[in-house]
């Protein structure tokens, strides 16, 4: 099933979804590092670092993983467009 759907995705359609990836890690980065900054601004009495800890955690894996999915599909046009 996989298979057949991979087929009719075309270079364009991964890349948007690349740059969404990247795009949305990156946010999650950044509202983490806020609620952070919000938490050590109230002591700890409002709670969630934890929270901002696994969205950092979560959004960093998310920033990472659309990174190396847009590396590759850069060498991949590459590639293609000169093989």
């Amino acid at each position: 099933m996989a298979a057949r759907k991979l087929e009719q995705v075309t270079l364009i359609q991964a890349t948007a979804a690349t740059c969404g990836s990247a795009l949305l890690g990156a946010t999650a980065v950044s509202l983490a590092r806020r609620a952070r900054r919000n938490v050590e601004r109230s002591l700890g009495r409002i709670g969630g670092e934890a929270t901002a800890r696994v969205g950092r955690l979560l959004g960093a894996i998310s920033l990472f993983v659309g990174l190396t999915a847009a590396l590759a599909l850069g060498f991949y046009g590459l590639l293609n467009l000169f093989g």
